[in-house]
């Protein structure tokens, strides 16, 4: 049964428990794909077959067995020390000596006359005569491995952590409506209109409004608050909530922290929300904080972008943590336009966060580890007024929905995953797609000839090549697209020829959490880590997040688990 059938037959089930006096039946955020009807009606990743790209497979394996690699360094260190051992040894015939203090003091003398005796020739030109073949070799190993190690620069996810809203704040839909009437402002067209987004949107019945708005189901006369107050009471119990699950299951101490990154698109107070972070959990005077606004729900792979930029660009050891949430309680819109309306029903409260860091020794524990970010950004009026904060004809404030932002989105999804293409897709993917390029610039060129020696009929005869859209399910294992809302999902689903059980992650976290903004994507690859059974997440598996903000952009990462 898809997601939008069990919503009908939740819907059906909470009708019927209020004819019996009961409560309204939630879905809980443990729901799986699997539970919402018979498995026998889902195609899962063992029933798929598709031909998976050896060299990406071999890629990804290499970057597994690398987070081994310092490891690897120790012990290839105290091999080159055995081997210098042995020489000293062997060319001084002490194998047959008793090991005495004296024999180890010998010894010990003997390997750092041979140290003086390498600097003294390394200055008169030498070279390294004085040692085995087999202590040079070794040497040179580990010389290109410590030159790889600090080229490359990882960057790994050790842990991250998602907001579940106590029970006092979620809602049903009928819950939501009736928060809605006690504004007592919305006409009864936009309350009907906000009824029908509601069932169409794709989410259950248990979603998260923060408590100053779900005050008023309390009573008539207890108004909605949207206060600052009630605000950053909002923020700091999804943030602190968040950040300090985060960082416990990481092992980190708020002290260890050098970069602190938080994005929320909608409230930006002074003091800024990292100066609340750093002043609640004690974090050194010297730490970066960046705070991130008026970038929508692509905000967290940008913010993901920025912390891989300062760590690749900071010294070894480094760690960041990265904060991605949307505060509802003072973007509350209440008059009636249907631009404006639609934030109403779309967004739910949600916040994540990450701890990352580019310790090559903190691969071994790390969940996964970065390996693309691609921002693409749209240009031109449409793509800067498709999402867009403002006040409608009677002053009253909130976010504009453009009727554009399906094609927008389209066209800067195209550009996000051009430049994505030759990071993940194999060589036969890429070369259908330069081929009919190839192919449809050749068409093009022959019939602009033909039309031009009048020969118009045989220009038309000649056959249309569509262009290839490359089968991105040949190098990416999991899909994290974000939870915008069941037309987004169904529509990538459509374009990019993915199975069910690709989108599962996005369906259940719109309907478990709804459209929770930037951190979406947090909750899907919880998902998929934790709760799908579908297509269970493998050692090696690659895992793209997709997300979609205001300006226009289109972000996107992949990750691989280690």
């Amino acid at each position: 049964m898809p997601p939008q059938a069990r919503e009908v037959q939740v819907m059906n089930d909470n009708n019927n428990n209020n004819d019996n006096g009961g409560g309204m039946r939630r879905v809980t955020s443990e729901s799986s794909m699997s539970d919402a009807g018979s498995p026998s009606s889902y195609r899962t990743a063992q029933d798929y077959r598709i031909r998976k790209s050896s060299l990406i497979g071999m890629i990804d394996w290499t970057h597994v067995l690398f987070t081994h690699a310092p490891l690897l360094m120790v012990v290839g260190m105290l091999m080159l020390f055995g081997l210098i051992v042995h020489q000293v040894v062997t060319t001084h015939g002490l194998q047959d000596v008793p090991w005495t203090m004296e024999t180890v003091q010998r010894v010990v003398g003997e390997v750092s006359l041979l140290f003086v005796s390498l600097y003294e020739s390394i200055l008169e030109s030498r070279g390294f005569l004085l040692f085995s073949p087999a202590v040079k070799t070794t040497a040179l190993v580990l010389l290109i491995m410590a030159f790889i190690l600090r080229r490359q620069g990882p960057v790994y996810l050790l842990s991250f952590a998602t907001f579940k809203a106590p029970d006092s704040w979620k809602v049903t839909h009928d819950e939501l409506l009736e928060i809605m009437r006690r504004q007592n402002c919305f006409t009864e067209d936009s309350l009907g209109f906000l009824k029908k987004i509601l069932e169409r949107s794709g989410t259950g019945q248990a979603t998260a409004w923060p408590p100053g708005i779900v005050q008023c189901l309390e009573s008539q006369d207890k108004p909605a608050d949207r206060s600052i107050e009630a605000s950053r009471s909002e923020a700091e119990t999804i943030i602190f909530d968040v950040v300090e699950q985060a960082l416990k299951k990481s092992n980190v101490k708020p002290r260890e922290v050098d970069f602190l990154i938080i994005n929320c698109s909608l409230f930006s107070p002074t003091p800024s929300l990292c100066a609340m972070v750093t002043a609640k959990f004690g974090m050194r005077s010297d730490v970066k904080t960046y705070n991130l606004s008026g970038m929508g729900c692509s905000a967290s792979i940008i913010s993901i972008d920025l912390a891989e930029q300062l760590l690749r660009n900071s010294h070894r050891n480094s760690k960041a943590l990265v904060v991605s949430t949307e505060i509802l309680t003072p973007n509350f819109y209440h008059g009636n336009e249907r631009g404006f309306l639609i934030q109403n029903t779309l967004f739910r409260c949600g916040g994540a966060a990450m701890v990352l860091s580019n310790s090559w020794f903190d691969g071994k524990r790390a969940l996964y580890k970065l390996l693309h970010t691609v921002r693409v950004q749209g240009t031109g009026e449409a793509a800067y007024q498709c999402v867009y904060e403002g006040e409608d004809a009677n002053g009253e404030r909130g976010v504009r929905l453009s009727k554009d932002i399906v094609k927008v989105a389209g066209k800067c999804m195209e550009k996000n995953f051009t430049m994505l293409g030759p990071s993940v897709l194999p060589l036969t993917e890429q070369a259908l797609v330069v081929l009919t390029i190839a192919v449809r610039f050749l068409l093009k060129m022959l019939s602009k000839g033909l039309k031009s020696y009048g020969h118009e009929e045989m220009a038309m005869k000649l056959p249309v090549v569509k262009p290839y859209v490359p089968d991105f399910k040949r190098g990416i294992d999991h899909f994290c697209i974000h939870a915008g809302g069941r037309a987004v999902i169904d529509g990538i689903e459509k374009n990019m020829k993915l199975e069910t059980f690709h989108t599962e992650a996005s369906r259940m976290t719109l309907m478990n959490y709804g459209n929770t903004s930037s951190s979406s994507i947090w909750y899907e690859l919880e998902y998929i880590q934790d709760q799908q059974r579908t297509n269970k997440l493998k050692k090696g598996d690659r895992v793209l997040q997709v997300a979609f903000g205001s300006g226009f952009k289109c972000t996107s990462a992949v990750w691989l688990k280690l």
